[in-house]
């Protein structure tokens, strides 16, 4: 093919040249002035000329002669696998490169005839067979270039990670009655894969067809069918990719799919969303970055277009459900979930602006940020929605027992897991007026507090103002569920417990780093202050009946007085012991505590009282020795309900 590449404008030179020295013969023959010796040399040489031009004719009769045996060759070579069903890359190598080198010849033959001048309906005619042969080769590469990508895809395992097994696993933030303590600690794992595992990169076609691919695919692109390469990859590849998030159990939703699903199947979506998101584009996108590098690298920007191109549909598949969560309703449970969604985006926005650089990827860049924007509002909202169901969350009746209300339980442990998320918090948050700080005057952030919550300029961090001011509400809140107990001393039992419970959440947990120690102090005296109101509201008219108001034994009170007041004690205490042994302390150390005190007291009393009017007042009368009286105070505070029937003493 080479000889034919060579003697076409070789030819064509001479003729040239020839026309030009026949031109020149004419133009000195026709001067006068000439000799007949000169003009006879000018006739000669014109003659030969003529001869010559005449050879030259022969020989580009010749040469179309030759192109089209040429040509018959290379479209027998490629016309040979038009009637063959098997692949030509399935047969040997040698056949392959046959057929590579028959499509180089094909596409060289129609170079060389559309660079000559073609006057003849013969030339014409060959260069359209041409066309036609190399239109055909292109059909069979392009359908060898698909089958290679296919026959030899390697398959996606997400083996690190069980999406099944795990979606289920823990209790998530709920309903604020439903949310204890027991299920925290398995909710409150955070979902996470290591970054190792999401950034190695996989081959997603076997390595030993990687060559061939590229050799196709460089064909294709040198015979002008750049199109039909790239359309055929991205073809495949979208295949592959959409079948990656099927492995990763990420479903095509509509917005109003989304919008209309139950939030605990909404939640374990979410979850799936958020661990399928890293994988996707750190092991995914990043080796089919790398796989369309290897075929594409030498033609120019074909590695971006078919990367871009392929990876757009799923990728924006993605950020349509992320998209739908965050125009969704900002329940206050979704926090969480929001917090992670937009986390996971933001972790990942380095990677996008390496996959997407140019302006192929500008719309997948644009649309992702809209996303991350859209998550950050969802948050702030969300965290205006928290407060304002805090604030607002009312009862009509009291909580049974006094114990520690649902909604404590619920904040502080939905504090606890929002420090997990305290950088991201700390930069939605500040300066951003849209979240209210409500602080009550004694809540202030102090001096001491701000050492251990700072925010990078020395002040107050954003997420200690907005937790401080969440624990203010809650505060107000149970101070305005204590007024339901009739009972005074049950409204100072109710806030014990639940003040109690809100400064060991904070004291024994990372919460301690936001709070400070002042904070903990505070609350610690608040929750003792409620234990000492309780013990007063409880025993002082109780205890008044033992009271000793005599100087010496031989008391000016009569005995009736004292057996009178020796058996409202009884009373009263019995009255105590059935209703407070049907009240709760939860916390161990504070029920063993607010007895002790409690026993100190009413067992001191009871023995000085009955030391000192024995006499007067006659055994019989004395129901319970002491010994008894405190085991009975022992029962105190355990949720189930007693009474002391049959005293064995009258």
């Amino acid at each position: 093919m080479g000889d034919c590449e060579s003697v076409a404008p070789q030819l064509e030179g001479e003729e040239n040249l020839i026309a030009a020295a026949k031109h020149i013969v004419r133009a000195l023959g026709s001067n006068k002035n000439l000799t007949k010796d000169v003009k006879k040399i000018l006739a000669d040489l014109g003659s030969q000329l003529s001869t010559m031009a005449t050879i030259d004719d022969e020989g580009v009769e010749g040469l179309k002669s030759g192109i089209e045996e040429h040509l018959s060759v290379v479209e027998e070579k490629i016309m040979s696998w038009e009637t063959d069903e098997s692949m030509i890359w399935d047969s040997s190598p040698d056949e392959a490169f046959e057929y590579l080198s028959a499509v180089d010849e094909a596409r060289k033959l129609i170079q060389g005839l559309e660079n000559r001048c073609l006057n003849g309906e013969d030339e014409k005619e060959l260069l359209r067979r041409a066309h036609d042969v190399l239109q055909l080769a292109m059909q069979r590469l392009e359908e060898e270039f698909k089958y290679l990508l296919v026959q030899h895809r390697q398959p996606f395992e997400p083996e690190h990670m069980s999406f099944r097994s795990s979606e289920d696993d823990g209790v998530d933030v709920g309903s604020m009655v439903s949310f204890g303590d027991e299920s925290f600690e398995e909710s409150a794992r955070r979902d996470s894969v290591s970054r190792t595992s999401e950034e190695c990169i996989i081959d997603l076609v076997h390595p030993d067809v990687i060559h061939d691919l590229k050799c196709i695919a460089n064909s294709m692109f040198m015979s002008n069918y750049d199109h039909e390469c790239r359309q055929a990859y991205v073809i495949v590849r979208k295949d592959a990719l959409d079948e990656c998030l099927f492995d990763l159990e990420i479903e095509k939703f509509s917005i109003e799919d989304v919008l209309k699903m139950e939030w605990g199947t909404l939640n374990s979506k979410i979850k799936r969303w958020v661990r399928a998101m890293k994988v996707f584009v750190r092991r995914y996108l990043a080796s089919e970055k790398w796989l369309c590098d290897q075929i594409f690298s030498e033609l120019g920007l074909a590695n971006f277009v078919c990367f871009v191109e392929a990876a757009k549909a799923p990728m924006l598949q993605l950020l349509n459900f992320a998209e739908a969560i965050s125009i969704g309703p900002h329940q206050p449970e979704k926090l969480v979930r929001f917090l992670d969604m937009y986390e996971v985006l933001a972790d990942l926005l380095l990677d996008i602006d390496a996959l997407f650089p140019d302006e192929a990827g500008s719309s997948v860049k644009v649309e992702y940020h809209e996303v991350l924007k859209r998550l950050a509002d969802s948050v702030r909202a969300t965290l205006v929605e928290f407060k304002n169901a805090v604030a607002t969350n009312t009862s009509t009746n009291p909580f049974a027992g006094g114990g520690i209300h649902h909604l404590t339980r619920y904040v502080m442990n939905y504090l606890r897991l929002l420090v997990d998320y305290k950088d991201t918090l700390n930069l939605l948050l500040k300066n951003d007026r849209s979240v209210p700080v409500l602080l009550s005057p004694d809540s202030s952030p102090s001096t001491e507090d701000e050492s251990t919550s700072n925010d990078f300029s020395g002040g107050v961090s954003a997420m200690t103002l907005h937790l401080q001011s969440l624990t203010s509400i809650l505060e107000a809140n149970l101070h305005e569920k204590s007024k339901l107990y009739r009972d005074a001393s049950l409204q100072h039992f109710f806030l014990m417990n639940n003040i109690h419970y809100m400064a060991q959440k904070v004291k024994n947990s990372e919460l301690r780093v936001i709070f400070g120690d002042k904070w903990i102090r505070k609350h610690n005296w608040k929750f003792q202050q409620h234990a000492m109101d309780y013990e007063r509201a409880t025993w002082s008219t109780i205890l008044s009946f033992l009271k000793d108001e005599s100087n010496s034994s031989n008391s000016s009170i009569s005995r009736t007085l004292l057996k009178e007041r020796l058996r409202s004690f009884y009373v009263a205490f019995e009255e105590v012991y059935r209703t407070q042994t049907a009240w709760l302390i939860p916390d161990v150390q504070l029920r063993e505590d607010l007895r002790i005190s409690t026993s100190l007291k009413v067992i001191q009393a009871y023995r000085t009282f009955v030391g000192r009017q024995m006499y007067h007042i006659g055994e019989k009368h004395i129901r319970y020795n002491a010994e008894e009286m405190q085991d009975y105070l022992l029962d105190l505070f355990e949720g189930s309900q007693k009474s002391l029937h049959n005293p064995h003493r009258r």
